[in-house]
């Protein structure tokens, strides 16, 4: 199985768990969901820091710790349902738990298929599909429209932004980085069809004379979450062939270090997808776990 489709496939079953759950609205309570399978959650001291959140088992008992070392209520969720994917994916517990602890590192800054799949399954929990694109449509794209979703679904700006990359059908590619190199992109379907794209790779720098670029250069303002906003051509990003305009946003996280930007453009659309979409979901039903 490919990991594109394994990440689906752990997203996907986190929304499963919320409709078995009888849970269809936000913001979705990963705290009582661990409460309900009778999994002690616990905060663990500032001073501890470099992980995210742990999962241990004690015989058939389970509990999970997670990171307080950054006072962001979103990432502390997004760490406990990280931790819930280990438990509910298949293969997780077996895997992970052979000593008796599991320690992640939760966010996307890992490419170890188990963290990944945890990650995506975080997303899926939290920002389950169909309540997400019914909120995303009360907004414009861009970075307003990933702040708002984010205060809806008790979120952190970074998961948000990727989770509305993965769903909006608008043209909008989500940049992290750090001290002006690239960590990750995420990029939409609409986004995607810019032919002759030039992928942006983590390590690489950012492009030379942006607003993010200049952002990134001052520490000081990414630490105290400065905005930017300026229209860029779609080419200085991502290359390819085609010239269009976009709206780039960015904004400084914090103590974190990092810069997110979004680059959104109502210019750029995608074609529908028709039967192949529904032949998709039709094989991803049958993959989906369900849980007891």
């Amino acid at each position: 199985m490919s990991r594109p489709f394994r990440l689906m496939i752990a997203r996907r079953g986190a929304e499963a768990l919320l409709r078995e759950e009888g849970i269809t609205s936000l913001p979705v309570d990963p705290f009582a969901l661990a409460a309900g399978r009778d999994i002690t959650v616990e905060g663990k001291p500032e001073a501890h820091d470099g992980v995210s959140g742990m999962l241990l088992r004690h015989g058939n008992s389970f509990g999970i710790v997670y990171a307080t070392h950054i006072p962001n209520e979103g990432f502390q969720r997004f760490s406990v349902s990280h931790e819930l994917g280990h438990y509910f994916l298949e293969g997780h517990i077996d895997q992970l738990l052979k000593t008796g602890v599991h320690v992640s590192r939760a966010g996307f800054v890992t490419a170890d298929p188990y963290e990944l799949e945890a990650d995506h399954f975080a997303a899926g929990l939290l920002m389950p599909e169909t309540p997400f694109r019914m909120e995303m449509e009360n907004y414009e794209p861009g970075l307003a429209a990933v702040d708002a979703l984010a205060a809806r679904c008790v979120t952190s700006r970074t998961a948000t932004a990727i989770r509305y990359a993965e769903l909006t059908r608008a043209a909008v590619a989500i940049i992290v980085s750090t001290g002006g190199v690239i960590d990750y992109c995420f990029m939409s379907d609409a986004m995607k069809t810019l032919p002759k794209l030039s992928w942006l790779r983590k390590g690489t720098k950012l492009p030379i004379g942006t607003v993010t670029a200049r952002l990134a250069d001052d520490p000081d303002q990414v630490r105290a979450g400065a905005t930017v906003a300026d229209e860029a051509d779609v080419r200085d990003w991502l290359g390819g062939t085609t010239k269009a305009s976009v709206s780039e946003e960015s904004v400084g996280l914090g103590g974190y270090g990092k810069v997110l930007t979004v680059l959104s453009s109502g210019a750029i659309s995608r074609e529908e997808e028709g039967d192949d979409e529904e032949d998709e979901d039709d094989l991803v039903e049958r993959w989906t776990p369900r849980f007891r």
